[in-house]
């Protein structure tokens, strides 16, 4: 994976296009929360002339109170699609790109941010049964939920600490904080 400065993102693509990765494979964007206050956007290209060559994979950081890139459309124009994937789900600026959204017409959120609380799943009870007894009773279940199992937290809710029961004058939580009580399976603590 070759690792590539923000303000060189689009010199670099035009570059690897030139010396013959002429096919866009996709395009891509992770969250680095806990690891670094970055998000990563990765690029896969490949060489249509040398298929068994390896994809050629380029990186690049980009902050995430402001992430803003160059966008590659112009050089790939299959890139237009990965580029509006990533602005509304993790909400990266693709600079000369389409800015209009696919799926969550201006929802004005960024799901697949790590520290996003899924708000939806805290409202409503957990749909996906992991452990027998939990359930609605009339649904193939036995009955209530045994009183030796505990509810589990869905993933994506962040614990009642961090974010639900949190003391009104306290100040909003850190993004890592959230982004780390967020990973599921855990217990739901009684008398909250």
């Amino acid at each position: 994976m070759t690792d590539v400065a923000a303000q060189d993102w689009h010199d670099a693509v035009v570059a690897a296009r030139a010396e013959g990765y002429d096919w866009f494979d996709w395009l891509g964007c992770v969250d680095e929360i806990g690891v670094s206050d970055e998000l990563r956007v990765v690029l896969s290209l490949r060489r249509l002339d040398d298929p068994g060559r390896p994809e050629l994979l380029l990186q690049c950081r980009v902050p995430r109170p402001e992430p803003r890139l160059a966008s590659v459309r112009d050089v790939f124009a299959g890139a237009a699609w990965h580029e509006r994937e990533a602005a509304e789900e993790l909400g990266v600026e693709f600079v000369g790109g389409d800015p209009r959204p696919l799926l969550l017409d201006g929802a004005g959120t960024t799901p697949l941010r790590k520290d996003e609380v899924l708000a939806g799943r805290t409202a409503e009870p957990w749909p996906g049964a992991k452990e027998p007894g939990e359930g609605d009773a009339g649904a193939g279940t036995t009955g209530a939920a045994s009183p030796s199992r505990r509810r589990m937290v869905p993933p994506g809710v962040p614990a009642p600490e961090v974010w639900g029961d949190r003391d009104p004058a306290a100040p909003p939580p850190d993004p890592a904080e959230v982004a780390a009580s967020v990973s599921g399976g855990r217990v739901r603590r009684r008398g909250r």
